[in-house]
């Protein structure tokens, strides 16, 4: 009896399995929409299958580790062994392609710093005499812009709570403040983006009210106006619907479930003037330090806002300026604009360093440098090029335990930082993932200093474009003070 039922079973199972074969077979034929399911029933299924899967099996099966796009794998293996604290120590010599052009070299002193003779970097005073409330940047290295949103409650939890441990601060981004991003008490930047999000009334203005509850907050240092990111330059932000929870909803003051789409620009502000009016309106209200995160595509920014504060005087100037690179991005974006919108860090930071220290302007707006910057030498570069601090999003998100799978507008990130899907966000431990980021943080900020003293400073900070050199077509490499001198100054 037993063996008829299973011999019935089999025999309804194999019957289903051919109903659905034809189903589907039929389904493939008559549809207009597909070509090759439409020529090649079921077969052609496979293709969208490998399709799917293309990128894993590239990642892990067929690309070297210096390969892959956006971070290849050997960046993203030294980012893992930082946040675990396994050293960045590599055996049988470096597979960094130093013969290609844009390869870093920095210069190495005859006799480097002894190891008491090193000093760890000053902090730098981030709006001193223009503001109530200054801030004292100590890290070198901080967490970029990302919005409670775009990535989940778990992740947002575990870079506050690390980087109150590390010392470093957070960029809110432009989705509002959320009660994880107070949760560990590190310093929060709160970025105050087109959409106006967390600071708007119910007509969807700005809100001076808002602004004064957010400043109450000890924990918030400064604020930042952000005209725009290095992955989407003249786009707003884009959060799809599925990730627009009620909570997210509330904490923007938008609708739920709905796309959430920020203007390209703020409405309020069109020219140079508008924005600086808007600076020392924020500035006024929060007493805290005001800057402007923007990407860069020419000069013309840089000439008429140290032209406009020239005229207007240093009490108009934005305290801090965050310069993205159009390599950033670690959100969504139209792949027109992520690949071919403002100028890379690389070209943007000289020229805004420049323009600064030729107006004088350099000890009184702080620069901070964004965009693909996660390895100690990549920092070590921006400082020596003009920035004060580096901001990165990516580094850290690897040190939550990305693993570049490119799904963070999809809602299906499997490791649990870019997902509101409870069951994917149950595989990040907010403990675990929060000594990691205050891990990547600190070792971050020791192998800089290490850098540092192999070029003969005491401190990173003394890191000037003499000490690099970038490898050109030609296999040579020219030291960057001759590609980018140092300009004039009018002070």
């Amino acid at each position: 009896m037993f063996n008829l039922l299973l011999a019935s079973l089999g025999v309804l199972l194999a019957f289903t399995f051919i109903g659905a074969l034809v189903y589907l077979y039929v389904q493939d034929v008559t549809q207009e929409k597909h070509a090759v399911l439409r020529n090649f029933p079921l077969v052609g299924h496979l293709r969208y299958f490998f399709e799917r899967l293309g990128e894993y099996f590239r990642q892990y099966l067929f690309l070297g580790d210096r390969e892959e796009m956006p971070f290849d794998r050997a960046t993203r293996s030294w980012v893992y062994r930082m946040a675990k604290n396994e050293g960045g120590i590599v055996g049988f010599g470096s597979t960094y392609r130093i013969h290609e052009p844009g390869a870093l070299v920095f210069v190495n002193a005859p006799f480097p710093v002894l190891e008491e003779e090193q000093r760890p970097p000053p902090a730098r005073v981030i709006g001193e005499g223009y503001c109530r409330t200054p801030f004292v940047g100590r890290s070198l290295i901080n967490i970029s812009a990302m919005s409670f949103g775009a990535i989940s409650r778990p992740a947002v939890c575990a870079l506050s709570r690390g980087a109150a441990s590390a010392g470093c601060w957070l960029d809110t981004g432009e989705g509002g403040l959320s009660p994880y991003h107070l949760e560990g008490g590190c310093d929060i930047i709160f970025q105050l983006g087109t959409a106006k999000y967390g600071v708007r009334d119910e007509n969807g203005q700005l809100s001076d009210q808002r602004l004064r509850e957010l400043a109450a907050h000890e924990t918030v240092r400064a604020f930042e106006i952000k005209l725009s990111q290095g992955a989407k330059p003249g786009k707003g932000g884009v959060l799809p619907g599925t990730k627009v929870t009620p909570e997210i909803a509330a904490i923007r003051g938008i609708a739920e479930g709905r796309d959430s789409l920020s203007p390209n620009r703020h409405p309020d502000i069109a020219n140079i003037d508008q924005l600086l009016d808007m600076v020392e309106h924020v500035r006024a209200v929060t007493g805290k330090p005001v800057g402007v995160k923007t990407a860069i595509g020419g000069k013309r920014f840089m000439h008429e806002l140290t032209a406009a504060v020239s005229r207007r005087g240093l009490q108009a100037a934005p305290d801090f300026l965050t310069i993205d690179g159009g390599e950033g991005g670690s959100g969504a974006a139209p792949q027109a604009l992520a690949d071919h919108m403002a100028l890379s860090i690389d070209e943007a930071l000289p020229l805004v360093a420049d323009a600064l220290m030729a107006s004088g302007l350099k000890e009184r707006i702080r620069l901070i440098a964004s965009g693909q910057l996660v390895t100690p030498a990549r920092v070590a570069w921006a400082l020596a090029a003009g920035a004060d601090f580096v901001n990165t999003a990516r580094g850290f998100m690897f040190s939550l335990g990305c693993i570049q799978a490119m799904r963070c507008h999809t809602n299906t990130c499997p490791t649990g930082v870019a997902t509101h899907d409870l069951r994917l966000q149950r595989g990040l431990v907010v403990a675990d993932k929060a000594a990691r980021v205050a891990s990547y943080c600190k070792n971050m900020n020791q192998e800089i200093g290490m850098i540092a003293h192999s070029c003969g400073l005491p401190h990173a900070r003394e890191l000037r474009r003499e000490h690099v050199r970038i490898v050109q077509a030609s296999g040579q490499s020219v030291a960057l003070d001759e590609l980018y001198p140092y300009p004039a100054t009018n002070s």
